[in-house]
């Protein structure tokens, strides 16, 4: 194989290869999100969690839609999980991080209806 066949595969695996970028993952398996419950779930600025977003958005690992002045991620393509799975699995991590739960500190519509 050329070493251009490797490009693509690089790219996916440099925008898995960020703790921030795996936890926001973790948060779109079940459903979408917005950009202030991934801030709040993170605990960080919004400028660092949109930073993040973005470079998951151009290795084309999420999408998003326009809702009103809120913007909500989901990932593109949902083998993108199995991918996190097997790695999960290979350094020996019990059970998959699940980040959907409601945030108390949250103020996003999502939040107000899961408590």
């Amino acid at each position: 194989m050329s070493v251009n066949a490797y490009r693509l595969p690089t790219k996916l695996l440099k925008a898995l290869a960020h703790p921030a970028r795996l936890q926001i993952l973790n948060a779109l398996r079940q459903d979408e999100e917005c950009v202030c419950h991934l801030t709040t779930l993170l605990h960080e600025r919004q400028a660092y969690v949109s930073q993040q977003l973005m470079f998951l958005r151009q290795a084309e690992v999420i999408e998003d839609r326009k809702d009103g002045l809120r913007v909500y991620y989901r990932v593109k393509d949902p083998r993108v999980f199995e991918v996190l799975d097997i790695i999960y699995a290979l350094v020996g991590a019990k059970g998959t991080p699940s980040e959907t739960e409601r945030i108390a500190a949250c103020p996003c519509p999502k939040c107000e209806t899961r408590g």
